[in-house]
């Protein structure tokens, strides 16, 4: 089914990926999260305009876990307040709108969740030095470290 070299470019990508997840700060992971998800609908909404039902579903399933097993479940809903509570339900709105996006076949909804994330994606990529701020302040006053 696969040539040897499209086996090897696969192994190649998942380690790839593998590593990065592995050496990723809290921050970045929350990233990788959002480039995924958006990568899923991308793939379903190739798959829908060619008429692949199976792959468009799998993508769509893909994107669903993605929103609730990773981004959702990575909230603090107690510690973040009416800014995480807010999220949670966005993002079960999110996964409502897939679920119906797979059922109806509907490219319009694909399209509005990509939007979401996107938002998200780009806000969240918008506090990164914020993070790396407290996370470098953090680490100088870490007992043990030579600054401080």
């Amino acid at each position: 089914m696969f040539s040897p070299a499209q086996s090897g470019a696969n192994a190649y990508a998942r380690v790839g990926v593998e590593t990065g997840v592995m050496g990723a700060s809290p921050h970045k992971l929350i990233v990788l999260l959002y480039q995924g998800a958006r990568q899923a609908i991308a793939q379903a909404r190739m798959h829908l305009q060619a008429g692949n039902v199976g792959p468009r579903c799998e993508a769509i399933a893909k994107a669903i876990r993605i929103v609730e097993s990773g981004l959702q479940l990575a909230l603090n809903v107690e510690a973040g307040g009416e800014i995480a509570q807010r999220l949670n339900s966005l993002y079960s709105y999110m996964t409502k709108r897939l679920l119906e996006a797979n059922i109806k076949q509907s490219e319009t909804m694909l399209v509005e969740v990509d939007g979401l994330l996107a938002t998200l994606e780009e806000a969240w990529l918008g506090i990164a030095p914020e993070v790396a701020r407290m996370a470098e302040q953090s680490s100088a006053s870490a007992p043990g470290s030579l600054m401080r």
